[in-house]
């Protein structure tokens, strides 16, 4: 008895085995003769099922994973307008939260039908915009991008191919709709403010370079603010810009620690710096907090874990990928979000902060991020 798979002389047909695994060769005009409908029949029950019965669009089905077909991307394409790629570039996926991020952001788009192309720029805008181009080559539906610093001709660019693009790990209140992730500079006001009602005066920082990062920028601009709010500002001896590793910390901590006077509390502007200088005092024979109060930005799970636990501002990554995910493909379907862009920042407070030298316990008021 011949069945679906087989042809004539009851062999498979041509691309299908019989153990239903695709075999190439096997394409749309297959999978419409066996059913005996005309091949936009069976494109439209694969991209427009609501028009196309229950009983046809099983039948279609059957025979699909009968023959082992998989439908070609670039057909889909050239019938939906879609390619159900979504392009995404992270500065890094070595540093913070862009890891879960990424992973977050995968795992909605394949739930969705949706694949990522992801690419780093390694904090360069002439790369960004090389790596943006490729996407659009590729006919990608929507990119995702970190941050509002870009190259001057990417967001031209994407406007004039009327390309859905959104910005993560921000949130900018005059683009609606368009930005998700934490207020940087909200954020650090918040942990200045901590630092400053526990009773410290004296604050350096150690930040990642600004240039090409505007997050870095908005966290500066935050500490500085807030400062100034209070009378106080940080003394240009104790402000060090560097990169972003932990052995970078730790050189960046012993700057601003070898002044006179010393600070009694360092903000630093990313993890792995605020890990470098933990390490470095604890080389120096530098007590925190009692000599000295550390605190970071972002939360790996090494933070939690060195001899003195670091407090940082907590960035929820995972569920930044999530809705920046959700976002792209709402952009791309014409939809406006109903849900919060704006991810809280919260300050998780551990032993390495504390009062400045001398002073007793303070309890500083803590409110909520949001």
């Amino acid at each position: 008895m011949k069945t679906m798979g087989e042809g004539a002389n009851g062999a498979p047909r041509r691309g299908a085995g019989r153990n239903g695994m695709a075999v190439p060769g096997v394409g749309l005009r297959d999978v419409a003769q066996a059913v005996g409908v005309s091949t936009a029949t069976v494109s439209r029950a694969i991209n427009r099922p609501e028009v196309v019965s229950v009983e046809l669009r099983e039948r279609i089905a059957a025979v699909i994973a009968d023959l082992g077909w998989i439908p070609d991307g670039a057909a889909r394409a050239l019938t939906t307008g879609r390619s159900q790629t979504i392009g995404a570039v992270f500065p890094t996926l070595g540093l913070g939260d862009f890891p879960r991020a990424a992973n977050a952001i995968q795992r909605h788009l394949l739930a969705q039908g949706y694949t990522l192309l992801l690419a780093c720029s390694e904090y360069d805008p002439e790369q960004e915009f090389r790596q943006v181009r490729k996407f659009a080559e590729r006919g990608v539906d929507g990119v995702i991008l970190v941050g509002l610093a870009h190259h001057p001709d990417l967001v031209p660019f994407l406007q004039q191919r009327k390309l859905p693009f959104i910005s993560s790990f921000v949130f900018d209140s005059a683009r609606p709709g368009r930005c998700v992730g934490p207020d940087n500079h909200k954020a650090l006001v918040r942990m200045t403010d901590y630092l400053a009602e526990l009773g410290h005066v004296r604050f350096a920082v150690i930040a990642q370079e600004t240039e090409n990062n505007d997050r870095a920028g908005a966290r500066l601009a935050g500490i500085r603010d807030a400062l100034a709010m209070r009378g106080l500002a940080v003394r240009p001896q104790h402000l060090a810009i560097g990169t972003w590793t932990i052995e970078e910390g730790r050189k960046l901590f012993a700057q601003v620690m070898d002044t006179d006077p010393r600070p009694t509390a360092i903000v630093c502007g990313n993890a792995p710096l605020a890990v470098g200088a933990i390490l470095e005092a604890a080389a120096r024979g530098v007590r925190v907090p009692e000599d000295v109060s550390i605190v970071g930005y972002d939360d790996i799970e090494i933070m939690s874990h060195l001899p003195v636990p670091v407090t940082t501002v907590r960035v929820p990554g995972e569920e930044i990928g999530l809705r920046a995910a959700r976002l792209i493909l709402d952009l791309v379907g014409g939809r406006e979000p109903d849900y919060p862009l704006e991810s809280e920042a919260e300050i998780v407070v551990r032993a390495s902060s504390g009062p400045p030298p001398g002073e007793g316990p303070a309890s500083p008021r803590l409110h909520p991020a949001g």
